[in-house]
């Protein structure tokens, strides 16, 4: 591994300057095997780390690892690594595009906004079985209306709607039970939901103990189908969402997740979510030397 590369750590999804998701960004990772990127993603202790590399099929080549394995998407990773290279100076504003595990997606670039497409959605009924107390919570605490359900744009999240917005911050999650439940439904996690305040559609929580985060920030893969379940079964028109994140995290992380949904024929064909981003402040160290 060259003593050269650089790992970048820049926060998506920021909330008025302030708060988001911090991914770590590796650029021209193309002499990395698989095994160094996950021991690197292991040795940041992020949630999730892209490398980025050249790419045959589209702009840029995306991989993306957690502590403990790799993952096909990540939002807020995508959001982090097109955010820094427009602020070095690699891209300009406008259309652009990653590859994938599993395919190519259009990223767009508008000023200090980065979107990234994802597939239209999939919806799952499942049980509610052991869900509430896997969150230490009552079972009365779940929403009768809209019970637990798994929904994905490309990542598969089980969408659980909490009774009252008192219940966010009474979670006490029991990460074995949550990890047990994701792999019965083969789910990234939990994304834990109430009506939001103010400007935001809904807030939320997220769980994913199968992947190595005990709780994320900011999860643009999870915001995306969120809000194209509230768009399709939950009477909300809107086809343009705030989805806040983190505000009930310890400590707080505040983040703000933008959401854009085509409908055509009666249904969600395509989606596009993003924010903003920044760097980590300099007495954080923007950067690690990554030595061999």
């Amino acid at each position: 591994m060259s003593d050269e590369m650089e790992l970048h750590v820049v926060y998506a999804f920021e909330c008025d300057g302030q708060g988001g998701n911090p991914a770590g960004v590796v650029l021209d990772a193309d002499a990395l095997t698989p095994e160094q990127k996950q021991a690197i993603a292991a040795r940041t202790r992020l949630s999730e780390t892209a490398f980025v590399s050249a790419s045959h099929l589209a702009d840029f080549k995306l991989e993306f690892f957690t502590p403990t394995r790799q993952i096909a998407h990540c939002g807020h990773a995508t959001i982090a690594t097109f955010s820094y290279l427009r602020q070095v100076g690699r891209l300009t504003e406008g259309e652009t595009s990653k590859e994938t595990i599993e395919g190519c997606r259009r990223i767009l670039v508008e000023g200090d906004l980065a979107f990234m497409e994802q597939s239209a959605p999939a919806y799952e009924a499942v049980s509610p079985d052991g869900i509430a107390p896997s969150l230490g919570l009552p079972s009365a605490a779940l929403s009768i209306e809209h019970p637990p359900i798994v929904a994905s744009t490309g990542n598969r999240f089980l969408l659980i709607r909490l009774r009252d917005r008192s219940h966010m911050s009474q979670i006490q999650p029991r990460f074995a039970d949550i990890e047990a439940i994701s792999e019965r439904y083969d789910l990234i996690g939990y994304y834990v939901w109430v009506p939001g305040s103010g400007d935001f559609a809904a807030t939320t929580r997220m769980f994913a103990p199968r992947y190595g985060i005990p709780e994320e920030s900011g999860t643009g893969m999870a915001a995306g189908p969120l809000a194209c379940y509230l768009n399709d079964r939950c009477g909300v028109s809107d086809t343009t969402m705030l989805i806040e994140q983190g505000a009930f995290m310890q400590p707080r992380s505040p983040s703000r997740i933008v959401v854009r949904m085509v409908r055509e024929g009666g249904r969600i064909t395509s989606l596009y979510v993003g924010g903003r981003a920044r760097m980590a402040g300099h007495d954080a160290a923007t950067s690690h030397r990554l030595a061999e």
